[in-house]
């Protein structure tokens, strides 16, 4: 895979499909280029590459550990596949808590390989990507990055996402109920962006949650990548046998 300069897809956004390409002929624990190697070898900013690297590290696909570098992570292919339906806003509310929900970024992009294949759209379709810190009480609970169809929700905005909750915008403004669930979870290690957003010290450990949402059609219409905080949260899962 290339790099195409003149193509509508973000450049950072290229980056991740081929580092993602080239890391599944690579082990856990395997070493990738330094940031400066990357640049030189791709012909790249530092911020782009650098937004390639958060993006990869948020969707847990590599660790780095500091003054040793970056490296391929070990993925847990068994993960429990919950599909409870679950609000933020209303499960906060349940337990006498105060939500609060702020948009921090808000883009309209095309979609990389990664995000498409993600939300079962054509690579190069434009989607919908938002970052919002949630927070109970003015405490910071959760940073999440999701990303949704641009051309399922095309007259979502900044201004809407601060207005509702984004299930109800599904559910009111588009008729697209949530109807299932798929979520994996991983422990982490809160990185230095995470930890300014949500108030505590770099490297504390935290949850990652990683979110697909099916309407009642079947169709993904929401891919959400949340960092929780350890000492704020706590999943509680049964089985019945």
């Amino acid at each position: 895979m290339k790099l195409e300069k003149k193509n509508k897809i973000p450049l950072y956004s290229q980056l991740v499909d081929i580092l993602v390409s080239e890391m599944e002929l690579m082990k856990p624990g395997d070493k990738l280029p330094s940031e400066r190697q990357l640049c030189r070898l791709y012909d790249l900013s530092r911020t782009t590459v650098r937004q390639a690297i958060s993006e990869l590290e948020l969707n847990g696909y590599i660790e780095r550990i500091h003054g040793k570098g970056t490296f391929v992570a070990t993925r847990d292919s068994k993960k429990h596949n919950l599909s409870d339906y679950y609000s933020f806003t209303e499960q906060m509310k349940s337990i006498g808590k105060n939500p609060k929900t702020t948009v921090l970024e808000f883009h309209i992009e095309r979609s990389n390989k990664f995000v498409s294949d993600k939300l079962k759209i054509k690579e190069g379709d434009k989607v919908i990507r938002f970052i919002r810190i949630r927070e109970a009480d003015e405490t910071p609970m959760m940073l999440e990055t999701t990303f949704i169809p641009y051309n399922d929700f095309s007259k979502i905005t900044k201004d809407t996402l601060n207005e509702l909750p984004l299930y109800d915008i599904f559910e009111q403004r588009y008729n697209r109920k949530i109807a299932h669930v798929e979520e994996d979870f991983s422990a982490s290690l809160v990185g230095k962006e995470e930890s300014s957003y949500l108030k505590v010290s770099q490297g504390v450990p935290c949850l990652r949650i990683r979110r697909l949402s099916y309407d009642n059609k079947g169709k993904i219409i929401e891919y959400t990548i949340s960092f929780a905080r350890g000492d704020q949260f706590a999943y509680k899962v049964s089985y019945n046998s």
